[in-house]
């Protein structure tokens, strides 16, 4: 389910907000599933409860989790609206950034265009 790179430089509770986004986004989890508890998720990956807390905070403020106290954590439905203008800002910046290192890499806009597009297909396969 999880894989954490110990030596990434990406912190660990990235990776794990990360890592369920990707879950959610190829369809292993769906809306109303239940994921595991911070323990029990802190058990399984060998990491310490507050860094998987941490995560799930992330997770919850940006509306892709929700807890429901006395029954768990589960996948959240859709994101709220205002964390979505906010998540969709953080991916206009990111997308930026990276177009900035391609072409620092001296790929030409083409083979720029053409890695997003390979990238693209392997998240909207259903979609042509």
């Amino acid at each position: 389910m999880f894989r954490l790179q110990e030596h990434s430089a990406t912190p660990i509770y990235e990776q794990i907000v990360e890592q369920m986004k990707a879950l959610v986004a190829q369809g292993a989890l769906q809306s109303g599933d239940k994921v595991p508890s911070v323990r029990e998720l802190s058990t399984m990956l060998l990491v310490n409860p507050n860094t998987v807390s941490k995560s799930y905070q992330e997770l919850e403020r940006q509306g892709v989790i929700i807890t429901v106290r006395g029954k768990g954590t589960f996948i959240a439905d859709t994101p709220a609206p205002r964390m979505a203008h906010e998540r969709m800002a953080k991916l206009k910046d990111e997308l930026n950034r990276i177009a900035v290192e391609a072409k620092h890499l001296g790929l030409a806009r083409k083979e720029f265009i053409e890695m997003v597009e390979q990238a693209s297909v392997e998240w909207w396969r259903d979609e042509s």
